[in-house]
């Protein structure tokens, strides 16, 4: 079996694939204040309510955008796993070709993200993730990564908000029942959700103009699907695209 890591700013996301199928998946959070044998601990109980051992992993594949956390992960999977990980770099074989200006720049998130949705899509695409930042990214007909854009991300907008207004509460992130809101928290929920979604439609479709008319849009992150429905240009939402990626890589590269 092989276990995924991707390690965010807010969460490291964890999944288990036997072969192609996706066995189990989770989210901890981020906190580069851990040790190894910390994380070790957090996984072991997670592997255990799913009923997963940790001898029965084989291959262990790592992505981060929280450099000061890899070193901690990767001694975890050797002192835990016995196995050395594979590390996502722009040097590993994707499947794409990155034509960034400075292919080093680009976090390992994102060529993950555009490796998976080219591999079931094919190009033009665009790949929107909802992130700690909400990321835009452009790939060709010929599977060129050309980079794009990145906005602040919902949880972050809507913290500055709270933080910056005395008078407006932190309010939970969810659909509102209308546009216009009646009091103040669902005045903040239509202004997150809806203001959200008309950037995503407008960085898209200028996107667009610059790529592809047809690009395929697809979106992935853990705020997806709240989003998703309330724009005109998602067409497909894949929460698990950057473990999918992950898996391709680890099949590509091993």
């Amino acid at each position: 079996m092989l276990l995924a890591i991707d390690i965010g700013n807010t969460n490291v996301v964890l999944g288990v694939f036997d072969q192609e199928r996706l066995v189990e998946n989770w989210r901890v959070g981020t906190n580069a204040q851990i040790t190894p044998d910390e994380y070790a601990m957090s996984f072991k109980d997670l592997f255990g309510f799913a009923g997963l051992e940790f001898r029965q992993i084989t291959g262990v594949i790592i992505s981060t955008v929280v450099p000061p956390l890899l070193p901690v992960m990767v001694e975890m999977s050797r002192k835990y796993f016995r196995i050395e990980p594979m590390v996502v770099t722009h040097e590993l074989k994707t499947g794409i070709t990155i034509r960034y200006d400075n292919p080093k720049e680009v976090g390992a998130d994102r060529i993950v993200n555009a490796a998976a949705a080219f591999k079931l899509f094919g190009g033009p695409l665009i790949i929107v993730d909802f992130g700690t930042a909400t990321t835009f990214c452009a790939v060709t007909r010929e599977g060129e990564y050309l980079g794009g854009a990145i906005a602040p991300g919902i949880k972050i907008s809507a913290e500055a908000l709270f933080q910056r207004a005395s008078k407006l509460p932190r309010v939970e992130l969810s659909k509102p029942l209308k546009v216009i809101g009646r009091d103040t928290v669902g005045a903040m929920q239509a202004g997150i959700i809806y203001g959200y979604a008309g950037l995503v439609d407008g960085i898209v479709e200028r996107m667009k103009k610059e790529l592809a008319a047809d690009a395929r849009v697809v979106a992935t992150g853990g705020l997806a699907e709240l989003v998703s429905p309330e724009t005109r240009t998602i067409q497909e939402i894949k929460p698990q695209l950057t473990l999918e990626g992950l898996r391709l890589l680890y099949d590509i590269n091993r």
